[in-house]
């Protein structure tokens, strides 16, 4: 599978982000791995970050302290949290605090994949949205040119 991006994995058990990286290199991606909120800082300021999926908790903070960083960085990636959830109250906030989405770990292969086209759809959208917008203003520069000649 072609994504535009990287996608990284960040937790900080091991075998959490092995299982993980198997799931996604089945589907033809090389993910980078982090195990703390620094490390995935930095992935994302040096990298052109699309997907992340965050464990809960990582070795120094947790998912929030990641969403907060995603949403100061210059390029948005989308952060799904993967996690075994035990109540709805803890969806609920991860969705408010803008999470892209919450799958439960260990994650299935499904749900990987489905995050995967979920956030391609994504992009792609903001993609056209932003061409769009860029040619409208276009548009209306020109229009405005040639009605005042």
């Amino acid at each position: 599978m072609y994504v535009p991006w990287q996608v990284v994995i960040a937790s900080a058990d091991v075998e959490e982000r092995r299982a993980m990286c198997d799931i996604l290199a089945k589907q033809g991606l090389d993910p980078i791995v982090a195990s703390t909120v620094r490390g995935c800082k930095e992935i994302m300021a040096q990298e052109n970050v699309g997907l992340i999926f965050c464990a809960r908790s990582l070795a120094d903070g947790d998912y929030r302290d990641l969403l907060m960083a995603a949403r100061s960085a210059r390029r948005r990636s989308r952060i799904v949290l993967a996690t075994r959830l035990t109540d709805w109250d803890e969806y609920l906030e991860a969705m408010r605090l803008g999470a892209f989405d919450v799958i439960s770990a260990p994650s299935r292969p499904t749900d990987v994949e489905w995050m995967i086209i979920q956030a391609l759809r994504d992009e792609h959208a903001r993609t056209r949205e932003i061409t769009f917008v860029r040619h409208g203003l276009r548009g209306l520069q020109e229009a405005s040119v040639s009605n005042s000649a």
